[in-house]
């Protein structure tokens, strides 16, 4: 079998990407070298009682956090995790919880600092979320529960929220602003 192209405008994930700034000598790197499972784990407390309930209408808790860890400095190599936990409960009563640390190698070389953290916080965890949404809902399904798909999430968003905190608590001296009504 030949080669396959990639489609038109696809994006191809396993070579570099270079990009050249207004300066040519700044280049940003981002290149996907492995993506795989690091943790996952599943449990139904309330199996099988759970499967014969006849209003069953579970509420779903979904926390989402990501960390990066710097693998090789001077390469430019990170391993960025994405963890989430799904929690259902039914009338307080805990249905299953599922966890999942999706992770993957990257080579990340910013043009700038802020460059190379909005890429380690926004663009990587982008890349792997497909990936952690396919594995949360396949331990969900095979758990015997009815097929549960994470919402879209923004995480260019997440970063800005994230930086125009860190800025406004820096504008406060540090001191967190509390808000009361």
């Amino acid at each position: 079998m030949g080669k396959r192209e990639p489609a038109a405008g696809a994006v191809n994930l396993t070579e570099p990407i270079m990009n050249e700034a207004a300066d040519p000598s700044a280049k940003s790197k981002f290149h996907l070298h492995q993506v795989f499972i690091k943790d996952a784990s599943f449990e139904s407390p309330r199996s099988p009682e759970v499967f014969t309930w006849k209003d069953y209408r579970p509420e779903t808790e979904i926390d989402l956090k990501a960390q990066q860890n710097v693998i090789d400095a001077e390469q430019h190599i990170y391993e960025v995790t994405l963890k989430a936990t799904v929690t259902a409960r039914h009338e307080e009563q805990a249905v299953f919880l599922a966890e999942v640390q999706q992770a993957g190698i990257f080579t990340v070389q910013g043009s700038s600092p802020e460059m190379q953290e909005m890429m380690l916080e926004a663009a990587c965890p982008n890349v792997l979320f497909p990936f952690l949404r396919e594995t949360i809902a396949g331990l969900i399904s095979k758990g015997g529960f009815p097929q549960f798909l994470l919402g879209p999430v923004n995480f260019d968003a997440m970063y800005q929220q994230k930086k125009d905190q860190e800025s406004g608590q820096a504008a406060n001296g540090g001191a967190e602003s509390i808000t009361t009504a």
